[in-house]
């Protein structure tokens, strides 16, 4: 594995050496490192990190005592299946039994030089800790995925994501690291970032599925041309399972004229744990880093190759905190065939959802990205939709609310029970009710859209 190097910059500070503009990877032995490699590289930091846990975490110590995991009995890969698991409930936990870090971190609070927080359920924030060479190693991580999309020292890179606290604020450095000149705009009203867009001529932008959409509405509705107005070539967009599915991600590269790349991370590890590459074909997702699981999140046992299950991530170079059998709480498909780029690490082919967003209408699971699916596919909709989950008579219903395009002209009760029908099909269950609205009716979202409402009780929170 590379380590990270500096050189002599121009003007004599130091700079992280990168790949020449043509080399298509940025660290080319461990992205296309065989299975074989990559399984003796991870068995050995496997090792160490599990020690490491065992001998500094006080909740890691107890925990592994108390499912008798004795660190010289991590022998194979295998083995990983006798760890205990972790969740976001459990990093709370600890936090709330041990302020401020809480017990499962494994350095010193002078080591840790670096935090982002996330809201929980409970309103307090969960802390991600890292140490100065977890921070330099998760910037060094953004800079292969950016590196993956083409970004090189000729772009432009405006970065719209928040800065407080948030674990995605700091990859803008990751981008500059590409040599990328870095904009740092964060989240700021949509008329501010249109003009930043422009006046800058950024060529690659990072936002969210429902906010570049919206942002491409906003830009019509101030009548500029989002194709002809803007020079953006290459936008990156996460927190939303949209920019995996095949019919949003090419409405907002309609919209744009743009290349449109779907990114995935975790505040519970770092930014983004995976990305796509050129080829938009899955999301590569790096095991010098990880160990990727796919397990049925009923029985807890590995599911097949692109097979839907619950994405279980361990950290296995994070020091500050290091993240045991993490339950993402994320339903995705996953497949380990050997990518047309030449990386031969895991895809995530699919983020269908929270497991905690999944719906069980009638005996099937239903995730608003199906709907989604549907939804931005038809030519007649405005691609916004809202569900509606309530129970009637004891049973689980939905409704689907849409737009229908006001240059459309059609019967809406038609054009309803056609987009019910192709529901029915793709879902396995129908809507009870398509509610067809006028454009501009659904409320649209500046950030994370709000897809579901649900009116049942003790479900889920809104």
């Amino acid at each position: 594995m590379k380590e990270l190097s500096r050189v002599k910059g121009g003007i004599g500070v130091e700079v992280y050496a990168k790949p020449g503009p043509q080399e298509k990877y940025w660290d080319a032995e461990i992205e296309t490192m065989n299975l074989r490699q990559i399984r003796e590289y991870q068995l050995e930091q496997l090792k160490y990190m599990v020690r490491f846990c065992y001998e500094n975490s006080p909740y890691y110590r107890a925990v592994f005592n108390e499912k008798g995991v004795n660190p010289d009995k991590i022998n194979s890969l295998e083995d990983v299946k006798h760890l205990p698991f972790t969740n976001k409930q459990i990093e709370r936990e600890r936090q709330e039994a041990a302020p401020d870090f809480g017990d499962m971190i494994c350095v010193p609070e002078e080591e840790i030089v670096y935090v982002s927080a996330s809201s929980g359920s409970t309103g307090v924030p969960t802390i991600s800790p890292f140490t100065a060479k977890d921070f330099d190693e998760f910037q060094d991580y953004q800079a292969r995925l950016f590196w993956a999309i083409g970004m090189r020292a000729k772009d432009r890179y405006v970065h719209a994501l928040n800065f407080t606290l948030f674990v995605g604020g700091p990859d803008v450095i990751g981008a500059m690291r590409t040599g990328a000149l870095g904009v740092w705009a964060g989240a700021i009203p949509s008329e501010r970032l249109l003009f930043i867009l422009k006046s800058f001529k950024a060529t690659i932008t990072w936002t969210t599925p429902s906010y570049a959409w919206y942002l491409g509405e906003t830009a019509q509705k101030e009548g500029m041309d989002p194709k002809k107005d803007f020079s953006l070539e290459k936008i990156i967009v996460a927190g939303e399972p949209g920019g995996s599915i095949t019919s949003t991600r090419r409405a907002i590269e309609e919209l744009w004229g743009v290349e449109l790349y779907d990114f995935y991370g975790l505040s519970d590890l770092f930014g983004a744990n995976a990305g796509m590459c050129e080829c938009q074909n899955g999301l590569h997702i790096y095991e010098d880093h990880h160990i990727v699981e796919v397990l049925n999140p009923e029985t807890m046992e590995p599911v097949g190759d692109m097979e839907r299950g619950e994405l279980v991530l361990t950290t296995l170079r994070k020091m500050a905190r290091p993240m045991i059998r993490f339950r993402t709480g994320d339903i995705v498909t996953v497949t380990r065939e050997k990518c047309e780029c030449g990386r031969t690490h895991p895809r995530i082919m699919g983020i269908h959802g929270r497991l905690d967003d999944m719906l069980i209408i009638t005996g099937v699971n239903v995730f608003p990205s199906d709907i989604e699916a549907v939804v931005r596919k038809d030519e007649r909709l405005t691609g916004e939709y809202r569900m509606v989950v309530y129970k009637e008579e004891h049973l689980d219903r939905f409704d689907v609310e849409i737009e229908k395009l006001d240059a459309v002209e059609m019967d809406e009760e038609v054009l309803a029970q056609e987009v019910r029908e192709v529901i029915k099909v793709r879902v396995g269950v129908s809507p009870k009710r398509v509610i067809v609205l006028k454009e501009g009716e659904l409320p649209r979202a500046t950030h994370k859209a709000k897809r579901v409402i649900d009116k049942r009780n003790k479900v889920w929170s809104d």
